[in-house]
């Protein structure tokens, strides 16, 4: 007798739907495959995570429109990524309501490593990773936190002032002309403000040392 698959089990059935959501969340259906593309890549197994290698584990015959179509998706597609994280709250938070109340909120600025120097906001700053001054991109979030989890509710890439003021810089990268810089306190203040105003469950806000 051939072998016969198994019928989804109640795991993978919240997890397809949740990924439909941000399917949804996305926008326009020409974008719905190629986030759940992304989305699946980045759960494969591989140390690298950047278009090409993941295009090759997802469709190792296609590899180049794969990573067109991620690449697309990533640069150019106009989803909104607070849209996508509304909806990863809408999704997560309830269930972490039930197992206890909001606690905290917590903000935090994570650094993230990188050499050259031509990623948005790529700089040498402080990066908590290495504990120390290095070239690195940083983003600033807030998150909600129970006693036993917690869900980052707003993220965003800081721009360092040097790349704030660089015209040239900011249009070969094309970072929009309504970003502008603002210090890391004033980046989280504005998340605790859009948080208020969508009346969340409300806890302490807890931060580490600010550094501008």
């Amino acid at each position: 007798m051939g072998s016969r698959l198994s019928a989804p089990g109640p795991q993978e059935k919240r997890f397809a739907a949740y990924i439909e959501g941000l399917a949804n969340a996305a926008g326009h259906e020409d974008r719905h495959a190629p986030l759940k593309n992304y989305c699946k890549g980045l759960l494969l197994p591989g140390e690298r995570k950047s278009m090409e290698p993941m295009a090759a584990r997802l469709d190792p015959d296609n590899v180049q429109p794969m990573r067109q179509s991620l690449h697309h998706l990533v640069a150019n597609a106009p989803w909104s990524d607070q849209t996508l994280l509304d909806e990863v709250r809408n999704h997560v938070f309830p269930t972490m309501q039930k197992q206890g109340p909001v606690v905290a909120w917590i903000v935090d600025d994570t650094g993230f490593p990188k050499k050259g120097t031509h990623s948005v906001g790529v700089a040498r700053q402080y990066c908590g990773q290495v504990g120390k001054q290095d070239n690195c991109r940083v983003a600033v979030s807030l998150s909600v936190a129970t006693w036993s989890s917690s869900l980052p509710i707003a993220y965003r890439l800081y721009l360092p002032k040097e790349w704030a003021e660089d015209a040239k810089r900011r249009e070969k990268t094309e970072v929009p002309k309504e970003v502008v810089f603002q210090t890391k306190p004033d980046i989280a203040l504005d998340q605790i403000r859009a948080a208020v105003a969508a009346n969340l469950e409300r806890g302490v806000v807890l931060a580490d040392t600010a550094r501008p």
